[in-house]
């Protein structure tokens, strides 16, 4: 008589993080990302954080091919991927020895046991094999034959061994599942999507999913399954999005409320090509992607699509960036409109080009030759990169400027649910180009309106012709002029023209009391562990207050106030304190630094120590 296999008790949490780690090869990415997409449809509020190896072709096994993806989900609003892993899957040893730290005293270990043989130890730098050692007892250890078991699962699909091996991760995606209680459907139609003209690997994979999650209920060791319950979100449609996606569909919208074509001038660069490879998706509305021979290439064809009239747009790195650097000047003196979008990552030079940094807010700001101002505006998560691709294209379009914005690889990577808004609900951005001339008119190119904006003319309006380049422009008529006295005139035109912006941005917003012993001051990725933090001392008792830095030139009209109104001001910067020596230098208060550049993200746990370190 056959006996059914008694269901396990359920422990409901507040909250959870995982992370899945291994070789660059392993499907970590594919795992978690399906494990994150499957949480966003229970309903759980989720915020992850993908970290890539910085070479390309690791040798595998090594600590420098070590991939992970980090998700954490809860019944209540985070803002963070989590400070410690409550349940870490380690592929082999390499994944073992790089990310072990992170997981909490009494965390769920589950390592791949078939991996943990001589050769994969060595490399990883062990001496003895730590599944056996005694040396991981403070956690709860699952030495599981993944590979074996995988093999197992799949031997009926006519599949190599190499092929085979390559659906593991599947396997323990289908344990993690069971482990947390997600469905496997989500994943079983992702599956027949991605690999239905494979039918032979779309059933391995389908075996491979269904086996972890079968050995998860059977297994006699893993006594217990937890439960993290739906987070109680604002009504509304909801979907999860990364960073990149996120900025890329933001522009599509930003091009439909101002009717424009929708140009892209971008070259391939960790981490920002996902934007140009999203974009080059959507050509059915009215995209235009080119991929350029070099940055140079993708900066100046931007500045050509702006002149013709299009919503123009650029997008590229730190090195790419210092590589526009004479473009952008060119974007500047010439007035033209565009987005010009810097995904930060480790520098300088190639310096760590997977990883996230904050250090480009100098370069933003500075990094042009002569008085070139822009624009600096920074997003804050991933769902955020929606709504600022379309302010910055408002911005642009209303003061005819090139605007700047900025994002991080932690952005850019990471995935949040982001609630779809109603197209029908989001105010048109209105340009109005000027019409032909009549006879006897005369065209003034730098004529200016209230704002400061000149007129944005298409070519080929008759009796628009007007000249543009890189030499300085005589106000109004637009002529080449070498008058010392106008050069320093358009100098503070343009200069003055960008610092109006602050009449139309909102004020800045506070989180907490408008005064304090403490005002914590971050911008882009690093809002939400400042936030978390500061939520963290505000229930303590301690007079702290959160302020996130959206507009970085020129600031809120109400900023400086703001400033003034605390007794210290602590700036945490994944960088060595380029905003901290801005704040400085403009409003001649001292700032409390917090500085960190090791290619990770704060954590809520270093903000949290560094605040009551300064407030008792």
């Amino acid at each position: 008589m056959a006996t059914t296999t008694p269901p396990k008790p359920v422990a409901n949490l507040d909250e959870a993080t995982v992370r899945f780690c291994g070789d660059s090869g392993d499907g970590m990415q594919l795992a978690g990302t399906q494990f994150t997409n499957t949480s966003a449809l229970l309903g759980n509020d989720v915020a992850t954080f993908p970290d890539f190896p910085a070479e390309i072709r690791a040798p595998r096994g090594t600590k420098a091919g070590v991939s992970g993806f980090q998700i954490h989900f809860s019944s209540n609003e985070i803002f963070t991927p989590g400070d410690t892993v409550d349940a870490l899957v380690a592929m082999n040893p390499a994944a073992l020895t790089t990310n072990l730290a992170d997981l909490r005293d009494g965390g769920i270990l589950l390592v791949n046991q078939d991996a943990f043989e001589k050769k994969g130890l060595g490399q990883a730098g062990y001496e003895t094999n730590p599944i056996e050692d005694g040396n991981l007892d403070k956690y709860m250890l699952h030495s599981v034959p993944m590979t074996k078991l995988t093999r197992l699962a799949v031997e009926d699909c006519g599949l190599s061994q190499k092929e085979a091996d390559r659906c593991r991760n599947f396997f323990a995606m289908g344990l993690v599942f069971w482990l947390y209680d997600r469905s496997l459907e989500p994943t079983l139609r992702f599956i027949d999507t991605k690999f239905g003209k494979r039918p032979e690997v779309a059933q391995a994979n389908t075996s491979a999913l269904k086996a972890g999650y079968h050995y998860g209920e059977t297994v006699e060791a893993i006594s217990t399954q937890y439960h993290v319950a739906p987070a109680k979100l604002p009504p509304g449609t909801y979907r999860n999005i990364v960073g990149n996606q996120a900025i890329a569909w933001g522009l599509l919208a930003a091009a439909k409320l101002s009717d424009k074509q929708l140009f892209m001038g971008a070259y391939p660069i960790t981490p920002a090509t996902a934007i140009l490879e999203e974009l080059n998706k959507h050509k059915n509305f009215n995209v235009l992607t080119f991929q350029a021979e070099d940055e140079i290439a993708a900066m100046t064809s931007t500045i050509g699509a702006a002149f013709a009239g299009s919503m123009s747009v650029t997008a590229s790195s730190g090195p790419g960036i210092a590589l526009k650097g004479e473009g952008l000047g060119l974007a500047v003196i010439t007035e033209l409109p565009m987005v010009v979008i810097n995904v930060q990552r480790g520098g300088p030079s190639t310096g760590l080009p997977t990883k996230t940094e904050q250090s480009d807010l100098a370069q933003a700001l500075f990094g042009r030759n002569g008085e070139c101002p822009m624009p600096v505006i920074a997003a804050q998560s991933p769902g955020d990169c929606f709504d600022i691709a379309i302010e910055a294209w408002r911005m642009a379009v209303e003061y005819m400027t090139p605007v700047f914005v900025l994002t991080d690889g932690y952005i850019a990577n990471g995935s949040e649910p982001w609630k779809v808004p109603v197209v029908s609900e989001l105010p048109k951005i209105v340009i109005d180009h000027p019409g032909p001339l009549a006879d006897g008119e005369t065209f003034s190119p730098y004529e200016r309106d209230e704002k400061l904006s000149r007129p944005w003319a298409i070519p080929g309006t008759p009796g628009l012709e007007h000249r543009l380049g890189g030499l300085e422009k005589e106000d109004i008529s637009g002529n080449v002029c070498y008058d010392p006295n106008n050069h320093e005139h358009m100098c503070n035109l343009r200069a003055e023209k960008v610092a109006k912006i602050a009449d139309s941005i909102p004020l800045q917003q506070l989180d907490g009391p408008e005064s304090g012993d403490l005002l914590v001051l971050s911008w882009g990725g690093t809002y939400g562990a400042c936030a978390t933090a500061v939520h963290t001392a505000q229930a303590e008792g301690k007079k702290v207050s959160h302020c996130q830095l959206r507009y970085l030139n020129p600031f809120p009209k109400n900023f400086a106030e703001i400033l003034t109104k605390f007794d210290k001001v602590l700036i945490p910067e994944l960088n060595l304190g380029q905003l901290a020596s801005v704040i400085r230098s403009t409003f001649l208060i001292d700032t409390i630094d917090l500085n960190k550049m090791q290619g990770k993200p704060f954590s809520v746990a270093e903000i949290v120590s560094k605040i009551n370190s300064i407030v008792a």
